[in-house]
């Protein structure tokens, strides 16, 4: 699989952003240059948003080239933008980009091609899940989380905020070709994200 030098800086950019807004809604001392926030939050952040966002469109990717689709990442730096500036409000926004894919295609095909992403973060809640549970890395302050925990919430809402219907994400598209095989994705993916964030022990 190849990866252009655009492709390679658009996917850079869009980790650097969301990492950097993650760290902000986890913990807002980051604005003011803490050294403890700095020292654990954002590089938590960055490797946990990191693994999920990249193989996320990675996933993308391969799924389409498999399918004979010439596909390269972009990402899009008004949403990136927007992405940091929602995570100063106590809320985030994250659409980064997409892959972009070419060729002939059907809609199941198309389908799959979206469902990749999600499925996914949903599957790397596994790993980041027994991480959490054997207390592996840091604690970050806000949560008292570990790396496996805030891999567990960053992957639980990346794989439900996809999955909406709306818009670029990848949930119109699996909606539009398969309700059945939607709800399946995304009513897991939105209880996961209720529960992680209501009733989820240390949450």
């Amino acid at each position: 699989m190849r990866f252009s030098s655009r492709e390679l800086l658009d996917l850079a950019a869009a980790w650097v952003a969301l990492g950097v807004a993650f760290a902000i809604l986890f913990e807002p001392a980051i604005l003011a240059f803490d050294p403890d926030a700095l020292g654990t939050v954002l590089p938590v952040s960055m490797l946990t948003v990191g693994v999920g966002f990249l193989l996320h469109e990675l996933a993308h990717k391969v799924v389409a080239v498999r399918f004979g689709q010439v596909a390269e990442f972009r990402a899009d730096y008004g949403m990136l933008f927007v992405a940091v500036m929602s995570a100063l409000a106590g809320f985030i926004f994250a659409a980064p980009g997409a892959v972009h894919h070419r060729g002939r295609i059907t809609p199941r095909e198309n389908g799959l091609i979206a469902l990749a992403g999600p499925v996914t973060n949903l599957l790397l809640i596994v790993p980041f899940g027994a991480l959490w549970v054997a207390g592996v890395g840091p604690d970050v302050d806000i949560w008292g989380l570990n790396v496996g925990g805030l891999g567990v919430a960053v992957n639980g809402f990346l794989a439900a905020f996809n999955m909406v219907p709306y818009g670029p994400l990848d949930g119109k598209t699996v909606w539009n070709w398969s309700k059945p095989v939607y709800l399946a994705v995304f009513v897991p993916s939105a209880a996961f994200v209720v529960w992680m964030f209501l009733g989820a022990p240390g949450l």
